[in-house]
């Protein structure tokens, strides 16, 4: 047996650790004068954005961020947040992507649970810093006046971003990750309990996510990318690497609107974009003037809930070709695609509607999805019928959560990563899913913990009981509907308690609807929430 180990071994001239950096560098160095973001009137090159990245990294190890220092980020889709997914990891500190949409006491926990030392801010968001700056006096706020946004912006922030970036005195102060292993991002995401989970992703996940994406769809060089998904969503599903390795065109989005969009697409020539269902809808619901003129091939992602017979149609009749991939916060993004075959464009729109709908097969760069028994972890057959959970393992799975070991071994039991997602495996061997087995609501592509709407609900002083259940819901994928029993000789009305969680929650977690009476139970005294759904959705129905 030959030896291939001795004298064999990694150096520098045959190994260097995986990093979504590089491809930046690259598009910087072969497609300098190329287009990377457009935003409003503002075109940026890569060139310019390579010395813009290099400028934050500078700046951001002159005040001390090196490795594993956090660098949180409360942004919109713009050029700031672009720059960010590249300048932070470029100093070695681990960029975290607040989302935009919690109120103010749970972007306090992200940013204490993940010990940020920085927050870049658009002044949007001006009003949280006072409260943020007085249960973290220490944290470095800089201010991001953008292009498009609000006008007049007062100073709340520590210093200002172009004048941030142009403190940087040694451009090449920038560093290569050691290992790709290292820490790259954190993302945080609700879980079946009220406390977010950080979820952390390694230099070596992002870049081949990123890969993964362009295989995913055959992306061609020089792609145009609106975006659409918020880059707080898993780092916008790796796809700002991902535009990076094709050296692509970002096109930037502050705010979601769909004649912005459509006009967006036509103007730049969009070939790309993702998003959860509800932005595929209003896209494909717009007006046909707003639509018009449009006649280029455009392609789009869908994810968070299966693509609705009615999208669909709407979106082939508009010439956009959508896929549906499937992922967690927990695995970058998507790691599975509901792969076409050519065979499908002979069936009917609601035949392949049925068949878009599933989860599909397992990306190229991952290594296994399989539906298994949660108990002795033996795969289930590909019957369409035996019920199981969703697995993943591979390269495409996070490095674990935040200071949560127990967290981490229970979602990595027995060597498979646990979705939380129940479902089957038909014979093609294409998985879907028929149920979840955590209490987590997609509504609008945002997750929504039950249990924390529960627990706001709970802490009214006339409610007895109270839970939380998932609805379908057509523009929303799905909503969150409350089921309460009032405390004996206690009164409160649906709209009190509306207001009652529009104080205590961000506005998308409020329940869509109150229903009031006796919860049912078991024997145990345990509430039956596959019963509550079932009314809940005779409820709406009759709404």
């Amino acid at each position: 047996m030959a030896d291939f180990d001795t004298g064999l071994a990694r150096n520098s001239a045959n190994y260097a650790p995986l990093t979504p950096i590089d491809y930046l560098k690259r598009a910087a160095e072969v497609y300098g004068g190329k287009t990377a973001i457009v935003h409003g009137d503002m075109r940026q090159t890569w060139a310019e954005t390579w010395q813009r990245c290099c400028q934050m990294a500078a700046a951001l190890r002159q005040i001390g961020i090196g490795r594993n220092d956090t660098v949180a980020v409360l942004l919109p889709n713009t050029p700031a947040m672009v720059e960010a997914h590249f300048g932070v990891p470029m100093s070695g500190g681990v960029l975290c992507t607040l989302n935009i949409r919690l109120d103010v006491e749970g972007l306090i926990f992200c940013l204490q649970h993940g010990e940020a030392k920085v927050l870049l801010v658009d002044s949007e968001f001006a009003d949280y810093i006072p409260r943020i700056k007085t249960r973290m006096p220490q944290l470095k706020i800089i201010q991001v006046n953008d292009l498009l946004g609000p006008a007049e912006a007062a100073h709340y922030g520590d210093d200002e971003y172009e004048h941030f970036l142009s403190t940087a005195t040694e451009l090449d102060n920038w560093t290569w990750p050691a290992d790709e292993w290292d820490a790259i991002a954190l993302n945080y995401t609700s879980g079946t309990t009220g406390d977010p989970k950080g979820v952390v992703y390694h230099h070596r996940g992002a870049a081949i996510n990123a890969v993964a994406n362009i295989l995913e769809w055959d992306m061609p060089k020089h792609p145009v990318y609106l975006w659409t998904l918020p880059l707080f969503h898993c780092n916008g599903w790796c796809f700002a690497w991902t535009v990076a390795a094709r050296a692509g065109v970002n096109v930037c989005l502050r705010k979601f609107e769909p004649k912005l969009c459509l006009d967006l697409i036509r103007e730049h020539q969009v070939s790309h974009y993702c998003a959860a269902p509800i932005v595929h809808a209003a896209l494909a619901h717009a007006p046909a003037a707003q639509k018009a003129g449009i006649e280029h091939s455009v392609k789009g992602l869908i994810a968070g809930a299966a693509p609705p017979e009615a999208v669909l149609a709407g979106m082939e009749q508009m010439g956009f070709d959508i896929t549906h991939v499937y992922g967690l916060t927990e695995t970058y993004g998507p790691a599975s695609v509901c792969v076409a075959h050519e065979d499908w464009n002979s069936k009917t729109t609601a035949e392949r509607a049925t068949l878009k709908s599933r989860q599909g097969v397992r990306g190229h760069l991952q290594i296994g999805l399989q539906v298994r028994d949660e108990e002795n972890m033996q795969p289930l057959p590909w019957d369409g019928s035996s019920m199981g959970e969703l697995m993943f393992r591979g390269n495409i799975v996070m490095k674990g959560y935040l200071k949560n070991p127990h967290a981490t071994e229970k979602a990595f039991a027995g060597g498979w990563f646990h979705t939380g997602d129940l479902g089957v495996q038909h014979p093609d061997g294409y998985v879907q899913i028929k149920d979840r087995s955590k209490d987590i609501i997609i509504s609008g592509g945002e997750n929504i913990s039950s249990i924390e709407v529960e627990d706001v609900v709970y802490k009214h002083p006339a409610v007895m009981n109270a839970a939380v259940v998932a609805v379908s819901d057509e523009k929303w994928g799905e909503v969150p509907v409350a089921f309460v029993e009032i405390k004996p000789d206690e009164e409160v009305s649906a709209e009190a308690l509306t207001e009652w969680c529009r104080e205590h929650l961000a506005r998308f977690k409020v329940p869509k609807k109150f229903i009031f009476g006796e919860l049912p139970k078991t024997a145990t005294g345990k509430i039956q929430k596959f019963e509550l759904r079932r009314l809940a959705k005779e409820a709406l129905d009759k709404a």
